[in-house]
C-alpha cells in the first residue's frame, strides 16, 4: 500500500462518495483487473462465439457505475459485489435486446459495434434469481456473488457480514435448489 493509503480501494471508495475530482478514475485504476477478472467470469460460461468482449463489459459497467453516488462504501468486496449486480443487469438488458431483436428482424442492432449478445441463457438465471431472492435472500446474494461476482466465501462472508461456514452451509443450499429449479 502506498503512503497514507493512497494504493487502499476503500479509502478511493471514500474519496469517490464525498465527490472527490478523479477519485473514481483512481479507483477504477485500483481495481481494473478484478473486474476484468469478473466480466471474464461472466462470460467464460458462454456456449458459443460471438461473444461480448471482457473489455466492453467493464466499460460498459464504468459508465453504469459512475452515476451510483449514495452509496456508502466499506470495503473492496462490497463494491465488486455492486459492480457484480451492474454487470449482471448489463447483460440481461443485452439479452432482452437480442430477444426483441429476433422477434423483429427489422429492428435496429440492439448491440454496439463490436459486442456481439451473450449465447447463455442469462434470462432463465435471473428469473430463477428472482424466485430464490423472495424465498432465499440471502441464498440469493451468495449465488450472485460467487457466480456473478467471483468471490471466493470468505469474500462472500466479508461482504455479507456473515460467518464463512454459513456462506458454505448456504451455498451447498443454493446449488441443491437451483438445481431443482433450473432441472424443471
Amino acid at each position: 500500500m502506498g503512503p497514507l493509503g493512497f494504493e487502499s480501494v476503500t479509502f478511493w471508495l471514500n474519496q469517490w462518495h464525498q465527490g472527490t475530482e478523479g477519485a473514481l478514475d483512481e479507483l477504477t485504476r485500483l481495481v481494473y483487473q478484478d473486474l476484468r477478472r469478473l466480466a471474464a467470469h461472466y462470460l467464460r460460461d458462454e456456449h458459443s462465439a460471438p461473444t461480448f468482449q471482457a473489455t466492453a463489459l467493464v466499460h460498459e459497467l464504468y459508465l453504469r457505475i459512475s452515476s451510483v453516488r449514495d452509496v456508502e462504501w466499506q470495503s473492496r468486496s462490497q463494491f465488486i459485489s455492486v459492480a457484480a449486480q451492474i454487470m449482471r443487469r448489463i447483460l440481461i438488458d443485452h439479452a432482452r435486446k437480442r430477444l426483441t431483436a429476433k422477434r423483429d428482424p427489422g429492428a435496429a442492432a440492439p448491440f454496439e459495434e463490436g459486442i456481439a449478445p451473450p449465447t447463455f441463457d442469462v434470462l432463465v438465471i435471473d428469473q430463477v434469481l428472482q424466485r430464490m431472492t423472495s424465498s432465499f435472500p440471502r441464498h440469493a446474494q451468495i449465488v450472485e456473488l460467487r457466480f456473478f461476482g467471483g468471490l471466493d466465501s470468505p469474500e462472500i462472508a466479508e461482504a455479507l457480514g456473515i460467518s464463512v461456514r454459513t456462506v458454505e452451509r448456504d451455498w451447498r443450499f443454493a446449488k441443491a435448489w437451483l438445481q431443482n429449479e433450473i432441472s424443471v
